[in-house]
């Protein structure tokens, strides 16, 4: 039996695929082996083989490719099920906000918190009106994304070093798993004292929150490419930067976009937490301010708006991961 041997697709942007084939006359069938196939927008959504035409090809799927062929039926139907989500989404906001103005105006919360949502709304459009809303709210937005950027990028790059240096792992992991472990609002004094009463020391505390999270999901992800795909394309040529932009990172990518979705609301809960301990100003000093004064039509407003915003951004994060992993199978419901 004589060995076939085909052209490493590495070099003219290509990458590796299975395929069984069986050529007549060699007296096999259902030989599994690699052969280059021609890159399409990424390396994983789309796979073509370059067999010679002698060759009887069938390419399996990759495992990350999944069914890119889908009914006409599904992709005809109607949005049925959204409109439904939709509609139950805006009447469970509707009873919630019925059962708010029940409680304060029957006497279920004590006097001193009972606010209605009426008045909670004419806070709402007095402090946006006067501005005393919007400015607090910039400066919170602002240390909030400073934060998840900074977090983010060092979360990235140090959890992949991690995943590729298995050793340096091992040696640094009770170290991370301390720090990961230390409560976040006894480190805030820390904070204040380094580097006072600003901006600096909210930041500082949210990265603390975001690094772990962003760190371990890029961590993981380098861990759980196949070991089979490695071997492979080393096999065939690939250089340790091909392996990693070609192999590593498509799989770790998604690990890493949900690390960052999540990683943006912690980035939120983080600001919010030194701003409520000292700030000069912010969304959570604000908090902090009436609830000492006993304004809670106030701090509901404002803790709404919050919620909004942790919402929003949640589902910006989701709309951009969709768009730049739109190679990804969707999933089945």
């Amino acid at each position: 039996m004589k060995p076939h041997h085909y052209r490493s697709g590495f070099m003219d942007r290509s990458d590796v695929a299975w395929v069984t084939f069986a050529r007549q006359g060699d007296g096999y069938q259902g030989v599994s082996a690699p052969v280059s196939v021609r890159l399409c927008p990424h390396p994983f959504a789309y796979w073509e083989s370059s067999m010679p035409s002698s060759d009887t090809v069938q390419t399996l799927s990759p495992p990350l490719a999944g069914k890119r062929d889908r009914p006409s039926a599904k992709r005809s139907r109607p949005n049925r099920d959204t409109t439904i989500v939709r509609v139950a989404q805006v009447g469970i906001g509707i009873v919630l906000v019925w059962l708010w103005n029940f409680g304060t105006t029957h006497g279920w919360v004590a006097p001193v918190l009972a606010k209605t949502p009426s008045q909670s709304w004419n806070y709402f459009t007095g402090a946006a009106e006067s501005g005393e809303l919007w400015s607090n709210t910039k400066a919170t937005m602002a240390a909030v994304l400073i934060a998840w950027v900074l977090a983010s990028a060092v979360g990235v790059v140090v959890g992949v070093a991690l995943g590729l240096l298995p050793r340096t792992e091992r040696a640094l992991t009770p170290y991370l798993e301390a720090a990961n472990a230390m409560p976040r609002i006894a480190l805030a004094p820390l904070f204040i004292v380094a580097f006072g009463i600003s901006m600096s020391a909210k930041v500082a505390l949210a990265s603390t929150l975001v690094v772990f999270i962003v760190l371990a999901s890029a961590r993981a992800g380098v861990r759980s490419t196949d070991a089979e795909w490695l071997r492979l394309s080393t096999v065939l040529g690939a250089s340790k930067f091909q392996v990693f932009y070609k192999v590593l990172l498509p799989v770790a990518t998604p690990a890493i976009f949900s690390a960052l979705r999540l990683g943006l609301i912690y980035s939120l809960l983080g600001v919010i937490g030194s701003e409520l301990i000292s700030a000069r100003d912010g969304l959570g000093q604000l908090i902090a301010t009436y609830s000492a004064t006993f304004r809670m039509e106030a701090v509901y407003a404002i803790l709404i708006m919050l919620a909004i915003i942790a919402v929003a951004l949640n589902q910006l994060m989701g709309a951009i991961e969709r768009r730049l992993l739109r190679w990804q199978p969707p999933a089945d419901h």
